[in-house]
């Protein structure tokens, strides 16, 4: 019954509770198409066949990518289907090259059959696709099935590498905030992410500034293909829907005191890198001062000491590889909105500084120009060589910890800063301000300053989240002691709709953190990808 044929199947191979699912089934077989909405299109065993008949390689690997990704959608559409395709699949694989056992390996990964299914022998090329495709369901029964067909990434890792010739067949790099990547595994010296506050996050397939949460729930492979399928529907007809790959990124979503005490250290230089980050993007505190004592802490911690090697002449310059480092230094760890203009201050500064007559400033006033920004460069440059050598012999973790010191003297550290408008100035007032979420609750800070204007703590809101283009914050203060009564204001902010989810997100996971802390929840809530959210 299931030997290799090339006739088209008249029944099903399995038991199937409807005679609907039967045809179904045929014709899963035949590679007919079903033309009924909403269903999907189906052509999966004609794609069998077509894929078992067309050799796989490189150039046209994408021919079998969609013929596989095909005929798993209609299984995932249809679950009554799963086990038919395995014996489809088994019965077309009994015979002929292994190349058709290579079309079991994605659904053994994505669900699992009702019974046993076993092909092949362990003494060939065929027998060891049987057992990794064992192996891969034996992980699908004890992790659960997949959401979503798999991606293209997926189906190429398997066609165009032997999968039981490597440990990881299938590999992505994840990217740490300070500009490292690696595969994310238990050797990271990471905690669990409840109490590190780390979370897993994609870029965006749309190309925006953006960034989306994984939840802790959804499978990695699920993402990377709702992933992969966001950006063909963006870009259907366009070649970039196949050449982008998803970028994974590993750093801090929230940030809870009390976890400080268990830091490793490859949490605290995963959190200085991100901290430094907020700096260059000026969503951090810092005057122009400090700005260069973290940087050279920074520079220390990525560069190690500061080559003295000088070259001949007078006064004597730093080597090439130091002035690479240097400028290295000042585009990725010090803030951009100091990076011109400062150093004429100084100059200005110092040279009115030592003015000793009003003749002495008419002459200074009619003989100063503006300096250039090569110079400006140049002298932040010095400045910077000059607290770096102060740090000489310094480790990296040694540095890493007087960073953090400091930079944890700002109370709102940790926190997530969004820019917003308020929506009570009129469109052509550009006032922003920055509002402020972490574990203690909403604050809204000046947008030049970064001072607090007011605190909202979490159990005055009672209301937040997207109303219509806006984001709305509904707060209820203590009753007032001498009327007993409650004040409630609503707060309504201009804001990217992408960011107003991206802020709802963060504040419901406080919220729920706090409550959760109290009753922890007994079933794990529903996830849900930013990127399918409307708007």
């Amino acid at each position: 019954m299931l030997c290799y044929t090339t006739d088209g199947l008249y029944t099903s191979l399995t038991t199937l509770p409807s005679e609907a699912l039967q045809t179904e089934a045929v014709k899963l077989f035949k590679g007919t198409v079903i033309k009924e909405p909403p269903k999907p299109t189906v052509i999966s065993l004609q794609s069998c066949q077509l894929f078992i008949n067309v050799p796989v390689e490189a150039a046209s690997v994408d021919y079998h990518v969609s013929l596989a990704q095909t005929a798993l959608q209609v299984c995932l559409t249809h679950p009554e289907l799963q086990s038919e395709i395995y014996c489809q699949l088994v019965k077309q694989a009994s015979c002929r090259p292994p190349q058709k056992s290579s079309l079991m390996q994605p659904p053994s990964c994505g669900f699992s059959p009702t019974g046993y299914v076993s092909v092949g022998s362990q003494g060939n090329e065929t027998g060891q696709y049987a057992t990794y495709c064992q192996r891969a369901v034996e992980r699908t029964l004890q992790t659960g099935e997949r959401e979503a067909r798999p991606s293209r990434m997926e189906v190429v890792s398997i066609l165009l590498r032997n999968p039981f010739h490597h440990s990881l067949p299938f590999s992505i790099p994840v990217h740490f905030a300070n500009g490292t990547y690696q595969r994310l595994n238990q050797e990271t010296g990471m905690r669990k992410a409840s109490h590190s506050g780390f979370a897993l996050f994609t870029d965006d397939p749309a190309g925006r500034d953006l960034e989306h949460c994984l939840q802790g729930s959804v499978k990695i492979c699920d993402a990377i293909s709702k992933w992969e399928q966001a950006l063909k529907e963006l870009h259907a007809g366009k070649s970039e829907g196949g050449t982008r790959v998803v970028k994974l990124m590993y750093k801090n979503r929230l940030y809870f005191r009390s976890q400080v005490k268990g830091e490793t250290e490859r949490e605290r230089l995963l959190l200085a890198s991100q901290t430094n980050r907020e700096i260059v993007a000026g969503r951090f505190p810092v005057n122009k001062e400090l700005a260069l004592e973290m940087a050279a802490l920074m520079a220390q911690v990525e560069y190690g000491d500061l080559e003295r090697t000088i070259l001949p002449g007078p006064g004597g310059t730093l080597s090439a590889k130091a002035q690479h480092h240097l400028q290295q230094v000042l585009d990725r760890f010090y803030p951009r909105r100091y990076r011109h203009g400062a150093p004429a201050e100084q100059l200005r500064e110092s040279l009115w500084g030592g003015l000793q007559s009003w003749g002495d400033l008419r002459a200074a006033t009619e003989t100063w120009r503006p300096v250039s920004p090569s110079v400006q460069t140049r002298l932040l440059a010095d400045q910077l060589t000059t607290k770096w050598a102060a740090l000489h012999g310094c480790s990296s973790p040694e540095c890493v910890r007087i960073y953090l010191a400091v930079a944890r003297k700002w109370p709102l550290f940790g926190a997530k800063l969004f820019a917003a408008q308020p929506a009570q100035l009129s469109s052509k007032e550009r006032t922003l301000v920055w509002i402020a979420v972490n574990e203690d609750g909403v604050s809204i800070l000046d947008h030049n300053t970064m001072q607090v204007h007011i605190t909202y703590p979490y159990s005055w809101v009672t209301t937040f989240g997207g109303c219509r283009d806006d984001f709305m914050l509904v707060i209820r203060s203590l009753p007032d002691q001498s009327s007993g009564k409650g004040h409630i204001e609503k707060l309504i902010f201009r804001m990217a709709a992408p960011k107003i989810a991206e802020m709802t997100f963060i504040l419901a996971s406080y919220m729920n953190h706090c409550s959760t802390t109290v009753n922890p929840p007994t079933t794990p809530t529903a996830a849900c990808q930013p990127w399918e959210l409307h708007g």
